[in-house]
């Protein structure tokens, strides 16, 4: 599959299907375009799915600089347009909802709809930042296996962690934590709690759009979905149950038919 570059860093993009809308998949801190399967995988078929890997992560280049919201977003924004997918449907899961939501303002010609999946358009709660710094700190002089343990409660419900049929799925997630380059990942969540909110915007955003978060997420907790769908109009509000922060990859049936809902309105 292929790279691009894009502002100055060489991304990693996947294009699955060849129908004439596309999806536009943007991942969250810590994976890459890889915790889009499930969703890709069931779309694919109706939709030109395309997902990538945000600088510092997944299969992209390692920059020394560019990791704030800001200029992800900016990378986002000439992706859709080298590749000629305007309008695209944007799906962002966190991170990668920071970055839907900055295009849905300030770029709106560029999206036909949006999909924000465990995120908020605030800043990072000031009670979060000592305990990621140090998480940050730790990983890139240690590696990410010395914050695994700690950052999979955070990342993941308790359900998902507690089912013994999903061990192996466990395992899976857990492996693509420790494979994050230890440098790419420490500046990205540096990127990604630094960031300003865009809350008082939100009544900007004119495209349809879906809120999607878990039940159980502590990361981006379902209140700031509820002020999300409160102040986007045209916004409507899935609350899927017994899930954590990832949801796609936790309860990717309920995360799917919520999606294909929703685009199915559209069409």
């Amino acid at each position: 599959m292929p790279k691009m570059n894009i502002n100055g860093a060489e991304l990693y993009y996947e294009e699955h299907g060849a129908a004439s809308e596309t999806i536009v998949f943007a991942h969250g801190l810590l994976f890459s375009g890889r915790m889009f399967d499930d969703q890709v995988g069931a779309l694919k078929d109706r939709y030109r799915c395309v997902t990538f890997d945000f600088r510092g992560q997944g299969q992209s280049e390692v920059t020394r600089d560019g990791y704030d919201v800001d200029t992800l977003y900016e990378d986002a924004a000439e992706l859709i347009e080298r590749l000629d997918y305007t309008p695209c449907h944007f799906l962002g899961f966190s991170m990668g909802g920071f970055v839907g939501i900055r295009l849905a303002i300030r770029r709106p010609e560029l999206v036909k709809s949006l999909m924000l999946i465990d995120t908020s358009a605030d800043p990072e709660p000031e009670e979060n930042l000592l305990e990621y710094r140090l998480l940050s700190l730790i990983t890139r002089w240690i590696g990410p296996w010395a914050v695994a343990g700690r950052a999979m409660p955070i990342m993941f419900g308790q359900r998902f962690l507690s089912d013994p049929a999903r061990v192996e799925l466990r395992k899976k997630w857990r492996r693509h934590l420790l494979a994050n380059d230890r440098i790419g990942v420490t500046r990205a969540v540096m990127g990604v709690i630094t960031r300003q909110g865009v809350y008082d915007e939100l009544d900007k955003i004119r495209v349809p759009a879906l809120i999607i978060v878990g039940e159980q997420d502590v990361a981006t907790v379902p209140e700031k979905s509820k002020r999300m769908h409160a102040r986007i109009p045209n916004s409507r509000l899935v609350i899927i149950p017994h899930a954590g922060h990832m949801t796609p990859v936790e309860e990717p049936e309920a995360v799917n038919g919520a999606l294909e809902e929703f685009l199915g309105r559209l069409s």
